[in-house]
């Protein structure tokens, strides 16, 4: 069995609004699904992704209004990576996000920067077999969008804690002293460290959990494989458009291993991904009481619509 690479990752927001914005307007990517936590169906659960809300593509956010600004510590994903296609689109980049007034870091291969909440982001000039996982925007060409997660880095007390765990149990390869790699037969993603001995706090800002790929037919023997690894997975919770399961790898970070499907199309069609407030068939009978007590949110692509 294998991994396939990043399915999503998750961070919180205290600004819904704010974050559509940045997410897809200014990155490019697609709001594929609005929808609520469903540990807590209060709360927004926003979804951005390529063209077709693939697994490998998807940054998605609770929404704590008012939540405080945190701070990625010991035990915590610091930075998310994406792929890009060329020096070129890096350029692009540069000059896209300056414009926006953030500050950014260039390297030859790299641009890193931060959302307005203070979350790490890194693009990187990458060179795979792995398919471009795309979103269509208006402003930016499709060479040189945005093309899929490369990879996440983590803070940690002890980069080797986790080695063992990595490698035995969910199939990790080393890239070097501090980096590692999982890589199924569809996509492939990094998982590095950045060692630290500062705390976190979690708030707006930070990354909830890292989640991998799954074969949903896979999915109940990697739960088998946490457990005999020494982690204590949770019981698998269908989330209606995957199925998940959550444990800490011995570093802290919160990982969960989803399944490649059903997939967003579930219960919309692909052409109107993200337009409105889809509930999963257990929390329909609470759309009168959880819609009007939801942020009023943007539609970007009506407002391209009316340019």
């Amino acid at each position: 069995m294998r991994l396939e690479g990043i399915h999503h990752v998750t961070a919180i927001t205290a600004d819904a609004p704010g974050n559509v914005d940045f997410y897809a307007r200014l990155l490019g990517l697609r709001l594929v699904k609005k929808t609520v936590n469903q540990d807590d169906p209060t709360v927004y659960h926003l979804f951005y992704a390529d063209e077709r809300g693939s697994p490998g593509s998807d940054i998605t956010f609770f929404e704590y209004p008012g939540a405080r600004r945190g701070r990625a510590g010991a035990g915590m994903v610091n930075r998310v990576v994406w792929r890009v296609a060329s020096p070129e689109a890096l350029d692009f980049w540069e000059e896209r996000l300056r414009g926006d007034e953030l500050a950014v870091s260039r390297t030859d291969r790299k641009l890193t920067f931060s959302d307005p909440e203070g979350l790490g982001l890194e693009l990187a000039v990458v060179e795979t077999e792995d398919e471009p996982l795309v979103a269509e925007h208006p402003e930016i060409p499709v060479e040189l969008a945005l093309q899929g997660f490369e990879g996440v880095r983590a803070y940690t007390l002890d980069p080797e804690a986790s080695r063992a765990f990595l490698e035995g149990s969910l199939g990790f390869e080393t890239r070097g002293d501090r980096d590692f790699e999982v890589r199924g037969e569809r996509r492939g993603s990094f998982y590095a460290y950045d060692e630290t001995s500062e705390p976190g706090i979690g708030g707006a800002g930070t990354v909830h959990h890292v989640a991998w790929g799954s074969p949903p037919e896979e999915h109940e023997a990697w739960r088998g494989r946490v457990i005999e690894g020494g982690g204590s997975p949770t019981p698998v919770i269908d989330r209606f458009y995957f199925k998940s399961i959550y444990f800490r790898e011995p570093s802290g970070v919160l990982f969960e291993i989803a399944t490649l499907g059903p997939g967003f199309t579930t219960d919309e069609p692909l052409e109107h991904l993200g337009e409105r407030l889809s509930l999963p068939p257990d929390f329909e009978h609470l759309r009168e009481q959880v819609e009007p007590a939801l942020t009023p949110l943007p539609s970007p692509r009506e407002a391209w619509a009316k340019r």
